[in-house]
């Protein structure tokens, strides 16, 4: 069973009431106004969820809908593809929900992610075929799919189509910014499973109908059309377009390379004190070219994004010199002037 399907029975009345102990996990996450020439620029510090990252929310709501129709009952097996940060998410509230959980994941997670999966679930898949892009996700998937033929139990969380994934931003995410930054002139969005884009984006443009809404996609990720290529950092685009795209409004989008975002990533930290995850550094990265090639406008634009991880995950990679040296020859850490 996927997470579009509909329900199989009544409502576990015990699994609703565990709910109560799981939903304070996901809060309200803040805002902060950071120093950026030419810009008012706001970071939401979304790694602060209980769990550490935006993939919380789409998680626990996923989670709660399904529990709520009855899709989801005390023996169901829930499974899910992801790079790390949803499965992270799914696990702690699957144990806590007293509920099975198998991540298929694959070698490109954080060995922090993938350790923390292994202690917290009976059982986790580890695919290491490349597919046709030269990613993993397509055969991810497949293994997912493999896997509900032999459950008939099974649930499919599918971050990648399911609109409860979308929902959690809308009802959750977009007001939070709107709230913040009620006169946001730009919102700047990282796009992978497209869940947060999906839901931010039409809840924002309900509430400050003038805002303009970024995608910013990683280069090799197909989700816009383009060429596919091997890539490296978890939580950056796709090797698919997620059925989610087609919820999002989306005003332009702003490519940039993986070099790119591990830039924006020490950026973040030596100028700013943030120590985040590669989609986050992938963003600020985009808000620099798009407004670089922008002419000055007389008053700053008010820009808001999301800081969707921490960068723990990231220091056998990002901020790692030996990784840097292998896979970034391109990256200066003397300019950077914040390589671990």
């Amino acid at each position: 069973m996927t997470g579009t399907a509909s329900a199989m029975s009544a409502p576990d009345r015990e699994l609703v009431s565990r709910l109560k102990f799981v939903e304070p996990i996901v809060r309200e996450t803040p805002v902060i106004r950071i120093d950026e020439p030419g810009l008012e620029l706001h970071a939401k510090l979304e790694y602060l969820n209980g769990i550490g990252s935006v993939k919380d929310r789409p998680a626990l709501w996923i989670l709660k809908r399904a529990i709520e129709r009855g899709d989801i009952g005390p023996r169901t097996l829930v499974v899910e593809s992801s790079s790390g940060n949803f499965a992270c998410a799914l696990a702690t509230f699957a144990m806590m929900l007293q509920l099975e959980f198998i991540p298929v994941i694959d070698p490109n997670i954080a060995p922090i992610n993938e350790a923390y999966l292994r202690t917290t679930c009976r059982q986790v898949i580890r695919v290491e075929d490349r597919d046709d892009t030269g990613g993993y996700l397509k055969t991810r998937l497949r293994t997912v799919k493999a896997l509900l033929a032999t459950r008939r139990d099974a649930y499919w969380t599918n971050q990648y189509d399911n609109i409860d994934g979308a929902a959690a931003h809308y009802h959750m995410t977009g007001p939070e910014i709107c709230r913040a930054v009620p006169d946001a002139d730009y919102v700047f969005l990282g796009v992978s499973s497209a869940g947060t884009i999906a839901g931010v984006s039409r809840r924002v443009r309900e509430c400050i109908p003038s805002a303009r809404i970024i995608a910013v996609d990683v280069e090799g990720s197909v989700i816009f059309g383009r060429p596919a290529k091997r890539r490296l950092i978890p939580g950056l685009g796709s090797s698919i377009s997620p059925g989610l795209v087609a919820q999002a409004i989306i005003d332009d989008v702003e490519i940039v390379s993986e070099l790119d975002a591990v830039r924006g990533c020490h950026r973040l930290l030596s100028a700013h004190g943030l120590f985040v995850g590669g989609s986050s550094g992938a963003v600020y990265a985009a808000i620099q070219r798009y407004f670089a090639r922008a002419p000055a406008p007389a008053v700053r634009p008010r820009v808001v994004f999301l800081c969707c991880d921490r960068g723990s995950p990231y220091v056998t990679s990002v901020f790692n010199a030996r990784w840097l040296a292998e896979h970034m020859p391109g990256f200066d850490p003397a300019a950077e002037q914040s390589i671990t």
